[in-house]
Formats: structure tokens, C-alpha cells, sequence
């Protein structure tokens, strides 16, 4: 009797587990599935990927090699965007579809918005409207960059035009602070806006000018920054390359120093290091074979190596000086006068944003060469820009290309600077109708590095 007890207790209880719910092994706090703030987080994390590598920074000569100086020789080789979509746009996209929050909506509008700019930017037609399909379309049509820059302005538009509800968690960049967010969105659309200058100036003053209507930023308080921490997942890259590993490969060009230190610029003493042997600033020349070296030149700067140093993606001064030239495209109104004010104002919150201080500024501002000229002027904000952007290489690059200043930009063993990136192989053979229609229509044809980009014509 007693084992037919236990027989039939067993059975009832083995029966019993088979009606436990289908989530009984689902731990609350630890969800499987990502959340809308959290895919965001992780898309931001990608944005030190936009400005962090030596490639950018020989772009725009802002970096000269110390030990190979091959690899600064402009190769005619290829570069790959396929990161860009794996990591930071698809978490994006996974939002995009998804989520109904309407502050989830915004970022994810005005940061889909960011890292497609930068891609058409540097390589031309891209995958965007059949792009991030998943298993859906893996070859995906390339998009004109016309057609890219006015899809990215009513993106933009939407994420101003949808009400703001609350914070947002997990936000790495402005910790949920939608106004500033916004001003950043419509910031971005302006910069867009002033790249179609010699290409459709029309489309682009009036984007100019909703880009201001909407708001942008006011101060360097809102500039997207990505801030490092002092801990190994999350220090710099550069302190990564310099301090870690002991790479000593990049010092100040020759081209940037010229211009910084005739005017007693104080951002240099941020930029680089006086170089060992006489303790004086001094540039390498870019792309040289011969005379390259750690001692005799000036080295990547000890405030850029650091742990937790900041990395500045869209500024203040970067909207300052796209208004000064704005007046004198005749965008906005206000003449010279409106010009040299927002020219100087760049000046100053660019030293304010790299050395703390703007102090300096009067000063530094009435030097020759610097002082307003209505003559020069596009020279000059084109070149305070060039300075300004430091250390964010695929921006500067692409104003140079814009507006062809600063004007002494060297071709090392005779290779231009190069106006584009060359697509990655895998797509010559993966997406090969696509590709050839994108060369074709682009460049006819013939794939390379100098072969331009729809604005830069």
C-alpha cells in the first residue's frame, strides 16, 4: 500500500509539471530581448567609430606618421561600411519598427539620421531605402546621395515635429534631455544643409534657414560629446594606441602647426606635445619617406591620449562658423557684419571648448590673418573650421572637399588628397548589380578614390 502511495504521488506531481507556464524559467530582470533605450545606448557607443582612427585624421592632414608611413600614402584601397549597418544602425532600425515611445522615436530618427550622413559622405551612393531589411534583402539597391540627403531632411524634420514625452533611459550622450536632442537634429540638418552650397545652393538655403527656424544649438552645453571613462571597456582610443600599447606613431602635420603656431593659437599646446629635442612645437610634413621621427617633432597631444577624453561630433562652433559663411552666401541676412560676429563667436567657443578658457580670445582675434576680412572671409572660416575640427578627420575632410581650404593641404608621393572612399570587395561580388549600377552612375564606371560625390562637384 505504501509503495502504491508513493507511485501514484509521483505521478500526480510529474503530471503537475507540465502545467507550469511557459515563462517559469524567465528571469524579469533579465530580459532577453533588448529594450528600444537600451538598442539606443548601444548605437551610441558606436559613435566614437565616426571620428577615432588614424585614417580619418590623415583625410583631413591633421596626423602624420611617425613609424609607417606607407600606410598615410592615400592606397587605393578599399574601406568597409558594413560595421556602420551591423552594429549601430540596425539597433536604430530595430527601434524605428518597433517602439511607439515617442522620445525613443526622436533619438533614433536624429541618430539614423547622423551615421547615414557620415557614410554617403565618405563613400557616395549607399544601401538606405532597401538597407537594414535584415535576411529579408541582403542586396540591397544603392541610393542616390540626392535622393539620401532629402529622405535625411524629412527624417530630421520628423524627429523635431514629434512632441517630446518625458525622458529617455540609458542615455549616454545628453541623459534624456529631449530639447537638447532636438536642437541636435535640427544642428545636423543645417550642417547638411550648407554641403549642398555649390551643388544645389537653392535646396540649400532653404534648409539652411528651417533648420534655424526649428532651433539649434545655443551654447557648448548642448554639443554632442562622447565621453569616455577611465576604464578599460570604455577609454579612448587614442589612449588605447599611444598610452597602452606604447604607439608612438602620430605627430602634428606640418600643415597644421604652420597655421597655429606664427598666431600663438592656444589650442596647440591641446593639440600636440612639444617635441623632445627643443621643447618647441613642430609639424612632420605629411605623407614624408624620409624625415619622420618621435623626438623632433611634436606628438599627438597628452590631453588627446587620455583615459576619458572627450570626443566632440557636432559643436557649437561648428554651427557658428556654418552662419558666418551662411551671410556670406547670402543665406541669412545681416552682411559682414553678421558675419565677423559669428565668425568670432566660433573662434571663441571653439578655445572655449578646447582649452577651457576664451580669455585669449580678443587678443588671439585681432592678429593678422585672423581679424575679420570681408575679402578672405570664406578663406578664413574655412580655415578656423579646419583648426576647430581637429581630431574629427571624416568632417574636416569633407569641408575641404567642399570648400577646397584650408589651401595647404600636401599630396604625399604625388596622391591627392582623395575625394571619397572606395567601397569594400565583398560588395563587387555579393551585390554586384547594385554595385556596378552605382559605379556606373556615379563615376562611369571606374571605382577609385578620386572619382567625387554628388555635392562635391
Amino acid at each position: 500500500m505504501k509503495k502504491t502511495f508513493i507511485l501514484i504521488t509521483s505521478i500526480l506531481l510529474i503530471g503537475a509539471c507540465n502545467n507550469f507556464d511557459d515563462d517559469i524559467n524567465t528571469n524579469p530582470n533579465e530580459p532577453s530581448q533588448a529594450s528600444g533605450p537600451q538598442l539606443l545606448a548601444s548605437a551610441m557607443l558606436s559613435l566614437p567609430t565616426l571620428s577615432s582612427s588614424p585614417q580619418a585624421q590623415f583625410m583631413a592632414q591633421y596626423l602624420a606618421e611617425t613609424q609607417y608611413v606607407q600606410a598615410s600614402l592615400y592606397p587605393q584601397s578599399s574601406t568597409s561600411f558594413y560595421t556602420l549597418y551591423q552594429d549601430p544602425l540596425i539597433n536604430i532600425e530595430t527601434v524605428l519598427k518597433t517602439s511607439k515611445a515617442n522620445n525613443e522615436l526622436i533619438v533614433a530618427r536624429i541618430l539614423k539620421a547622423y551615421f547615414i550622413w557620415h557614410i554617403t559622405d565618405r563613400w557616395g551612393d549607399i544601401p538606405y531605402s532597401e538597407a537594414l531589411k535584415g535576411n529579408v534583402n541582403f542586396t540591397p539597391a544603392y541610393d542616390t546621395q540626392e535622393s539620401i540627403y532629402n529622405a535625411l531632411f524629412q527624417l530630421l524634420d520628423e524627429a523635431n515635429n514629434t512632441p517630446a514625452i518625458g525622458t529617455l533611459s540609458s542615455d549616454i550622450v545628453y541623459g534624456g534631455n529631449m530639447a537638447r536632442w532636438k536642437k541636435l537634429g535640427n544642428s545636423i540638418r543645417l550642417l547638411m544643409a550648407l554641403r549642398l552650397s555649390k551643388v544645389n545652393p537653392d535646396k540649400g538655403k532653404l534648409e539652411f534657414n528651417n533648420a534655424l527656424a526649428a532651433g539649434v544649438m545655443t551654447s557648448n552645453a548642448d554639443n554632442l560629446v562622447y565621453k569616455h571613462l577611465a576604464d578599460e571597456n570604455n577609454w579612448s582610443y587614442w589612449y588605447d594606441q599611444v598610452e597602452v600599447q606604447s604607439r608612438e606613431w602620430w605627430a602634428l602635420t606640418k600643415g597644421l602647426v604652420d597655421k597655429m603656431k606664427p598666431v600663438n593659437d592656444p589650442r596647440l599646446a591641446v593639440y600636440g606635445d612639444p617635441n623632445r629635442t627643443n621643447n618647441e612645437y613642430v609639424g612632420q610634413l605629411f605623407g614624408d619617406t624620409q624625415d619622420f621621427d618621435t623626438e623632433k617633432y611634436s606628438l599627438l597631444g597628452e590631453a588627446i591620449r587620455q583615459p576619458d577624453s572627450q570626443i566632440h561630433l557636432v559643436t557649437y562652433a561648428q554651427l557658428l562658423f556654418a552662419k558666418a559663411e551662411a551671410v556670406k552666401l547670402q543665406w541669412i541676412t545681416g552682411g559682414d557684419t553678421e558675419a565677423e560676429a559669428n565668425y568670432k563667436m566660433a573662434i571663441e567657443q571653439s578655445l572655449l571648448q578646447w582649452t577651457g578658457s576664451s580669455a585669449g580670445a580678443a587678443a588671439f582675434l585681432a592678429q593678422p590673418g585672423i581679424a575679420y576680412n570681408p575679402a578672405t572671409a570664406i578663406e578664413q572660416i574655412a580655415t578656423q573650421r579646419w583648426i576647430h575640427l581637429f581630431m574629427h578627420g571624416y568632417e574636416a575632410w569633407a569641408e575641404w572637399r567642399r570648400t577646397g581650404f584650408p589651401n595647404n593641404l600636401v599630396s604625399p608621393a604625388g596622391a591627392a588628397v582623395p575625394r571619397r572612399q572606395i567601397y569594400v570587395e565583398a560588395e563587387r561580388f555579393n551585390n554586384t548589380t547594385h554595385y556596378n549600377e552605382a559605379v556606373e552612375r556615379q563615376f562611369g564606371g571606374q571605382e577609385s578614390l578620386y572619382g567625387r560625390v554628388w555635392w562635391d562637384k
